[in-house]
């Protein structure tokens, strides 16, 4: 199973970001190999409008199974689900190997509807 988590940095003590769609990085890994991780910077951020989009879009295209994220925007969410990408939200400060070890442990709230869309 394939996860991608947002972060703020390149590694996994690196803090989640708490935005998806305006993270800077996507760390993105196999569940059998957490130790071997894949890095690519958010070009979504680019953008005035859609970042969320885009960033799921990026996210789509690398076929994972799993995102783990602070917040999803809605469209983001709508992207993502379609893709049949399940979307994960951590709370508070926590960091991607942490992140990882909560999804293991069935610690992570799942989103099943997607977020209000007065998310900015």
């Amino acid at each position: 199973m394939k996860i991608c988590i947002s972060s703020i940095g390149k590694n996994l003590s690196s803090a989640i970001d708490p935005k998806f769609g305006r993270c800077a990085y996507f760390l993105i890994m196999d569940s059998e190999e957490r130790e071997k991780f894949e890095v690519i910077e958010n070009t979504g951020t680019q953008s005035q409008h859609g970042a969320g989009v885009t960033a799921a879009q990026i996210v789509a295209d690398k076929k994972v199974d799993i995102v783990i994220s602070g917040n999803f925007g809605p469209n983001a969410y709508l992207v993502l689900s379609q893709a049949g990408i399940k979307c994960y939200t951590v709370s508070g400060s926590m960091s991607v190997k942490e992140a990882l070890e909560s999804l293991k442990q069935g610690e992570l709230q799942e989103l099943v509807r997607s977020p209000s869309s007065h998310y900015r």
